[in-house]
């Protein structure tokens, strides 16, 4: 690069790649300020980093997370931006709230699989059905690298190294993991009122990443997929629109936000791309503890989502319709 190109580039951007590979390198985690999801996908974009999986976990559109017209369109904008940031892309809600976007799907993606997430422990007092599944629908770009061999028992795995396995089984599209409800999960419950048990995120890594691997969770809630891919050996960076689920996610990971807040808002003011430098390598350095989720008694919000969103006609109805007007967060996990 010659300094005439090195001046162009906003010093506020290369401020915050370098805040980002520091914190990679350092603690295998990065979480930036408080932000929407949109510019976190720009910054994405911008920063040219190499992420593997991008994780989009919206609200519903009904119950807690309230509901907007314009849902569809609104997540095939996120859809938009998410697939110039990553490879692999996973798309979590309620069956009914995803089956639309399967043929809205935006190209160059394509459906890997739809898969569900199994429970048999939802507390709900409903008159009918309880609701035992959620959707998450996994996206890619063609020729996206899956990694099969990560579902591998040890007889199987000394049989592929040997060449003698016929094909790769690859695992079900059912997850089966319990609510974090109650006392089931309950050192890893955070309050957040739709929270995934970490086993199930960890799941979704391990087909498309791989040890070192760069994760981005834009919607991040209580940092369930930072210590997921922590726990696997991969890297994460997670950004969420709420300061309350910021502050609970570091307590969570035992790390603080990164002070960048200022020079990220500059980033995208300019939006600078030539002449940025490749994004740095990272080698992490340091071994991982994670903090407890919650302290006292499981706090009355966890997974509250459940209890509330569902019921046309009965009493978890009026919940529903109560919770939808107040103010939504953009984004959870």
């Amino acid at each position: 690069m010659t300094n005439r190109t090195i001046k162009a580039i906003p010093h506020a951007l290369v401020t915050v790649q370098k805040a980002i590979a520091d914190a990679l390198a350092r603690d295998g985690i990065a979480i930036l300020p408080p932000g929407d999801v949109d510019d976190t996908l720009k910054l994405a974009k911008l920063l040219r980093a190499p992420f593997s999986t991008v994780v989009l976990d919206p609200w519903y559109n009904k119950g807690v997370g309230g509901v907007r017209d314009d849902y569809i369109p609104y997540v095939l904008g996120i859809l938009d931006r998410a697939k110039e940031a990553s490879q692999h892309i996973y798309l979590w809600g309620f069956p009914e709230i995803i089956a639309p976007f399967v043929e809205r799907i935006p190209p160059p993606l394509t459906l890997v699989s739809w898969l569900t997430w199994y429970f048999k422990n939802n507390p709900s007092v409903i008159r009918g059905w309880r609701s035992a599944q959620m959707t998450c629908l996994h996206l890619s770009h063609p020729g996206a690298k899956l990694y099969v061999e990560h579902f591998l028992n040890e007889v199987q795995l000394d049989k592929w190294a040997e060449g003698k396995l016929r094909y790769i089984p690859g695992p079900p599209s059912v997850i089966e993991e319990p609510l974090l409800v109650g006392f089931v999960g309950r050192n890893e419950q955070t309050g957040h009122p739709s929270q995934k048990p970490v086993k199930v995120i960890q799941r979704l890594l391990m087909m498309t990443t791989a040890q070192g691997d760069l994760v981005l969770d834009p919607m991040s809630g209580s940092g369930t997929t930072a210590e997921a891919a922590r726990s696997m050996g991969r890297c994460a960076v997670i950004c969420d629109h709420s300061e309350e689920y910021t502050h609970v996610a570091e307590n969570r990971l035992n790390l603080r936000r990164l002070d960048v807040a200022d020079e990220i808002k500059a980033a995208l003011a300019a939006q600078p791309m030539a002449g940025l430098a490749p994004w740095p390598a990272v080698k992490r350095t340091a071994t991982y503890t994670v903090g407890p989720a919650s302290t006292g008694s499981p706090m009355a919000n966890q997974m509250a989502f459940f209890e509330k969103y569902q019921g046309a006609g009965n009493e978890a109805g009026k919940a529903s319709k109560e919770a939808a007007k107040k103010p939504r967060p953009k984004s959870r996990n």
